[in-house]
């Protein structure tokens, strides 16, 4: 497991790693599922380095005023670079999608991109995204839903049971857990105020060609593992993370190693107040 990163470091990782590959396949789902509004505010929460952010901005009418919000300064930086290339109104804001400094209901459309959300952070994240739309507005975002990354969870067990390490393999049952179904998201959507709420989730395949390959990778190392690892000291992550390496070889007979995420867009109309309790 890699040392942490800088938010520049990140940045980086994210424009030229992550977002051509894991973050397209939660974008094509919005590409194929969302109208954008003629006219109007839109709000993208989690734009990252702007990439997807900026395609929607492209494709929607001179009318459509669009603010970015991130929580990483270098990320924002990115974007707004990139916005110079396309003659539009463009807003950004440095702020953490679960906790908007932005007033209730302001914005014709509002996506998120929760593809690396923490899982329990994705009960806020919805709320916001729901609480600053305007009534009627379209609010759709996107995350993993449950059976994602199974083929690590079972491997990621075994690795920590190989080493003695028994109180933390028992924890990744609550990895597999927290990762929430479909159907619960719909109702958190709902609850938070949403009618005719839609999703779509499709199975999405990362390869690796060997273990090693999986444990450096930088969707890997530096995103996901950080929060697959949060019970694991510090001082034993990297023997944890070479037992999964050797595990991954034993399992993959020769072949490419394949992690499968169910990604699911979930997307719905606001209707008003949020139902109470």
């Amino acid at each position: 497991m890699t040392a942490n990163k800088t938010e520049k470091e990140i940045a980086f990782l994210l424009d030229l790693f992550i977002a051509p590959d894991w973050g397209e396949r939660f974008a094509e789902l919005i590409d194929e599922h969302v109208k954008l509004p003629e006219k109007g505010r839109a709000l993208y929460l989690n734009a990252g380095t702007g990439g997807h952010a900026i395609a929607l901005q492209g494709r929607g009418g001179p009318e459509l005023a669009w603010l970015f919000v991130d929580e990483n300064h270098d990320s924002l930086e990115v974007a707004r670079a990139k916005a110079l290339t396309i003659k539009a109104s463009t807003e950004f804001q440095l702020n953490s999608g679960n906790s908007l400094k932005l007033a209730d209901d302001q914005f014709d459309l509002t996506l998120a991109d929760g593809s690396l959300v923490a899982p329990e952070q994705v009960p806020l994240m919805i709320s916001e995204s729901i609480r600053v739309a305007r009534t009627g507005a379209v609010v759709a975002f996107t995350l993993p839903t449950s059976s994602s990354f199974g083929e690590f969870f079972s491997i990621y067990w075994e690795a920590l049971y190989s080493l003695g390490l028994i109180d933390h393999a028992v924890a990744v049952q609550s990895l597999i857990t927290e990762l929430p179904i479909v159907s619960q998201v719909e109702e958190m959507a709902r609850h938070e105020g949403l009618e005719d709420v839609l999703s779509w989730t499709q199975i999405e395949e990362f390869d690796y060609e060997s273990g090693q390959a999986f444990i450096e990778s930088p969707l890997i190392a530096d995103f996901l593992m950080k929060g697959w690892c949060k019970t694991v000291p510090d001082e034993l992550r990297e023997r944890v993370m070479q037992a999964v390496a050797r595990l991954v070889d034993e399992e993959r007979h020769g072949a490419e190693f394949s992690l499968t995420v169910k990604a699911t867009l979930v997307m719905g109309k606001k209707v008003g107040l949020p139902l109470a309790g």
